[in-house]
């Protein structure tokens, strides 16, 4: 095996451990679910993110001054808010259901990449349209109208979670363009996190921890930062569609999860849904990043993912 090779079978394994992690993540939110509120499990997730990275700037000697603080408080408030959504549409939804729908993120980047081009007075990439079409046919497949008490709402939240996470990694690609590191993002991100979840915990009122609850929290906060590392490290060392694409592996492990311990019922139409929303992802994150090398070539100028 060479080099390459090696190097994209590794790269590989960090995207499917990120996976793993995001989806027992996910678990861990539907359990402590049960016990917290929303914002109290966005409160601690956030706190041990930028708890344990803010010890890693400190112990590596690096500075978390930045010119660039407004544009990191935008991302921050829209990260978290995409965040919340998708954390309660985790604890009213089949658990690969909201995973889901949080995934149409890369639809509705798509979706802003053609309007950026339509208003920039560049051909409309029909490929690409036809592709984000499918997967909204996937969304109606997810979203059928037959919803339990309550689950309503939470599909909404599930969705429109999508939304803003696509606006949230428009600003992420913007802070990267701009020259901050990733560990930065993330740190500002996780600090919003804990300002905004905190402030919502004191408005609503904590709830008093037992042991299994705070090892709950424990490990959502651990997994989602380890997910993240995992993640950075496959997209800033292999190719970005690749990535992408086994992305989108977590919706299967959370799909399995839901099953086995919350005993999930997705009718056999919802499995259709979540398979064309997979495969018109993967699609369009492929079309999406041929486009944007293909503008990198004929202006010459580098464009950082």
């Amino acid at each position: 095996m060479g080099v390459p090779t090696r190097i994209a079978s590794m790269n590989a394994l960090w995207m499917l451990l990120a996976s793993v992690l995001f989806s027992v993540m996910g678990a861990c939110v539907k359990l402590a679910g049960r016990h917290y509120g929303v914002t109290e499990i966005l409160f601690y997730r956030s706190l041990i993110g930028a708890a344990c990275l803010f010890a890693f700037v400190h112990f590596r000697g690096m500075s978390l001054s930045t010119p660039l603080a407004g544009l990191h408080l935008r991302r921050g408030v829209v990260g978290t808010a995409a965040v919340f959504l998708w954390f309660y549409a985790t604890t009213v939804l089949p658990l690969g259901t909201a995973l889901t729908l949080n995934y149409t993120s890369p639809l509705f980047l798509a979706l802003l990449v053609m309007a950026v081009a339509m208003r920039s007075g560049r051909r409309i990439d029909w490929p690409l349209m036809a592709t984000v079409g499918i997967g909204f046919i996937g969304v109606i497949l997810v979203l059928q109208p037959n919803f339990a008490p309550g689950q309503a709402m939470g599909a909404a939240a599930g969705l429109f979670s999508g939304v803003l996470s696509a606006i949230a990694y428009w600003q992420v690609k913007e802070l990267g363009e701009r020259g901050e590191p990733e560990w930065r993002v993330v740190f500002f991100f996780s600090l919003t996190g804990a300002i905004l979840g905190g402030l919502g915990s004191l408005a609503i009122g904590f709830t008093e921890h037992t042991p299994g609850g705070a090892l709950l929290l424990l490990v959502i906060g651990i997994s989602t930062l380890l997910a993240q590392l995992a993640m950075t490290r496959a997209y800033g060392q292999g190719r970005t569609e690749t990535a992408a694409s086994l992305q989108f592996s977590a919706i299967v492990f959370a799909s399995v999860l839901g099953v086995m311990l919350f005993d999930d019922e997705i009718p056999l139409i919802g499995w259709a849904g979540i398979a064309v929303i997979i495969a018109s992802g993967i699609g369009s994150t492929a079309l999406t990043a041929r486009r944007r090398a293909l503008r990198t070539t004929s202006t010459e100028f580098p464009d950082r993912s």
